[in-house]
């Protein structure tokens, strides 16, 4: 067990705890959230000795083992292979006794540390290393290569391996999917999902966290809060402590109409049931928690844009890459309201994708059309390092629009968190956090009707994900999206394409299908759900020819088959979009301050007893079509 008690923890002259006590029992996987400043990689430095508490102390068993990711390596000629078993200092430690007494010929020594190192599986230490690496995306050949060589984003890798490495009782880990692809993320999720000890999780990845933490510990007001659950259960247990604020009301009614509004517009476009199925489900979720992010410092949205195209985009058997083609036989059309997320392993390809079609390089072959209205907003992965540093937001914002007025730019740049003096400061001194924001910010104010974001997300704290994944949702462009966070993919995108092995395919899946695939990427799943051809007497796969004339009879057949099932889902969807108007009027109604007088509390009680039955018709009416969509779907197939 661990437990902080009245502890208070200050950086500088800035109180990030004041009187907070903290119970951490022994098997327990919690995640550590707040916004960037409040305190968390602090706590971890409190926990691992590095700095001490203001007032107040920290219990920990004496036996207890820890291990952490450290953040930063200096490059060295170790092996990619021996920095991670360095993780297991135990190991090290009997390794170098084994060594000495093998020098000085004492068997005895010998045997013991033998037996020693059968006791910790040390026999088995390289294979254990190389799993690790294999896990976090390393090929093979770089187990070798000394440390020196890896980017800073893979040292930070390194690191994390060693951190699995060693053998511990308590874990933490500060961010360790910042520089991890999607796929590297999935492996880690499983890795800890099984890890017995005690883990103490700092991430911005909401779906990473819902998968792996049972508790979340919450830095709010100068305290530390403990909920029990994952990160989810966390939203709603705080949305429902923040529904009580009756301050709060009319605020929660307003961005439930905002989800609401995108619900409506999404399940009119929406063409594949499975998808829509998954998608509407996050949506409606997303609607109860609303209240949790009530406070959050960040408010925007992405304006209208002023000219659009239906075809933004057409490419035709193109080529991406550099000298060589890294992917071949690209087709795709982008639409004005085109929202399609890429998946695929580190390397394969969708940066490069993302750079050519913002026409940062140019297309080896193929043909492209773009439309005269096309306007592109483009966030890179590496955006923050090509900044000026020396400029301040509000230079930034008056170099892309010299006539704007300096209150329009401080109530724009306001609700990205910046305000006061820090639109005058130099962005040298900003965080990762603070610079990513400002570069989106800028992306914001240009107006794109196309926007390609390569892990927009990768400094973002939780909130200010959460800001964007709202502000996307209400994006009337088109948009193409890398990222390793599910939950922004799965909210914000419509369909998903695959690069692999050269290849652009699409993907009828989402992102749970897309996990599965990972196991088998190159079986006989490609991208797209493959059915095989059952095979004839002979062994071979049949084939059936039939002359065009027989197809048409047989499409004739199949629409007028089809046909009462489609004008049962026009009718559900007719009867959807009634309802929905009707539920955006009664929220409206609860949006009146007034309503919530004691003069009134009749009309409220009225009012909240429509609005509670026309969503449990909007949820049935809902339910009914994505069942008969749904049996549409698989019978034109």
């Amino acid at each position: 067990m661990i437990s902080l008690n009245n502890a208070r923890l200050m950086r500088g002259e800035h109180v990030l705890l004041e009187g907070a006590s903290l119970t951490i029992h022994k098997g327990q996987k919690a995640g550590i959230i707040g916004r960037n400043g409040s305190g968390k990689t602090s706590l971890f430095a409190c926990l691992t000795g590095q700095i001490g508490l203001d007032a107040g102390d920290i219990q920990m068993p004496e036996d207890l083992r820890c291990a952490w990711m450290k953040q930063e390596t200096a490059g060295s000629k170790r092996s990619a292979l021996d920095h991670v078993i360095d993780g297991d200092e135990r190991f090290r430690d009997i390794e170098s006794q084994l060594q000495k007494a093998e020098n000085d010929h004492d068997g005895h020594a010998i045997a013991r540390l033998h037996a020693e190192l059968d006791k910790i599986d040390g026999y088995s230490i390289t294979v254990r290393a190389e799993q690790l690496l294999a896990g976090l995306g390393f090929s093979t050949d770089s187990f070798s290569h000394p440390v020196s060589s890896f980017s800073g984003g893979w040292r930070v890798r390194l690191n994390l391996a060693a951190a699995l490495m060693a053998p511990s009782d308590l874990l933490l880990l500060d961010e360790p999917t910042n520089h991890l692809d999607l796929e590297a993320t999935i492996w880690l999720e499983q890795w800890l999902i099984r890890y017995p000890g005690t883990l103490l999780l700092i991430s911005h990845d909401r779906s990473f966290l819902d998968r792996v933490i049972d508790h979340v510990i919450s830095f709010e007001y100068k305290n530390l809060f403990l909920y029990r659950g994952n990160f989810t259960s966390y939203e709603i247990q705080r949305a429902e402590r923040m529904a009580q604020q009756q301050a709060a009301l009319e605020k929660q009614q307003r961005r439930k109409a905002e989800i609401e509004d995108f619900v409506r517009r999404f399940r009119a476009k929406a063409s594949k049931a499975r998808q829509a199925q998954s998608r509407l489900k996050e949506l409606q979720r997303m609607q109860d928690i609303a209240p949790a992010h009530i406070d959050s410092p960040f408010r925007f949205e992405f304006f209208v844009p002023e000219k659009s195209s239906d075809d933004l985009m057409s490419i035709k058997k193109a080529e991406v890459g550099f000298n060589d083609a890294l992917i071949k036989n690209v087709s795709l059309k982008l639409h004005g309201n085109s929202r399609i997320g890429l998946l695929g392993f580190n390397g394969a390809g969708k940066s490069t994708l993302l750079k050519t079609i913002a026409n940062q390089m140019p297309f080896l072959a193929g043909d492209i059309v773009s439309s005269k209205h096309i306007k592109v907003g483009y966030f890179a992965q590496h955006q923050v390092d090509v900044m000026d540093m020396q400029a301040s937001p509000m230079l930034m914002m008056q170099r892309l629009d010299p006539k704007v007025r300096e209150q329009e730019v401080r109530n724009f740049l306001g609700g990205f968190d910046f305000r006061g003096d820090r639109v005058s400061e130099p962005i040298h001194n900003f965080s990762g956090g603070e610079k990513a924001r400002l570069a989106l910010a800028l992306i914001v104010w240009q107006k794109p009707n196309l926007l390609l974001l390569d892990e927009p997300t990768n400094h973002l704290d939780l909130e200010m994900r959460h800001a964007l994944t709202v502000a996307l949702q209400g994006f009337e462009g088109a948009l193409v999206l890398v990222s390793h966070d599910r939950h922004l993919m799965s909210n914000t995108v419509d369909e998903f394409y695959t690069v692999h092995r050269g290849q652009l395919t699409a993907f009828d899946g989402d992102l749970d299908d897309y996990a599965r695939w990972l196991q088998d990427p190159d079986g006989t799943r490609t991208g797209n759900t493959v059915k095989e051809s059952k095979p004839s007497s002979s062994g071979a796969a049949s084939v059936v020819v039939m002359d065009k004339k027989d197809q048409r009879k047989q499409a004739a057949a199949q629409r007028e088959q089809l046909a009462p099932l489609r004008r049962e889902i026009r009718t559900l969807e007719q009867k959807l979009e009634k309802l929905s108007i009707e539920l955006a009027s009664l929220e409206d109604k609860l949006g009146d301050a007034t309503l919530y007088e004691d003069a009134r509390r009749n009309d409220l009680t009225e009012l909240l007893r429509q609005q509670g039955y026309c969503k449990a018709e909007l949820n049935q009416c809902e339910e009914a079509w994505l069942i008969k969509s749904t049996e549409l779907e698989s019978l034109s197939e």
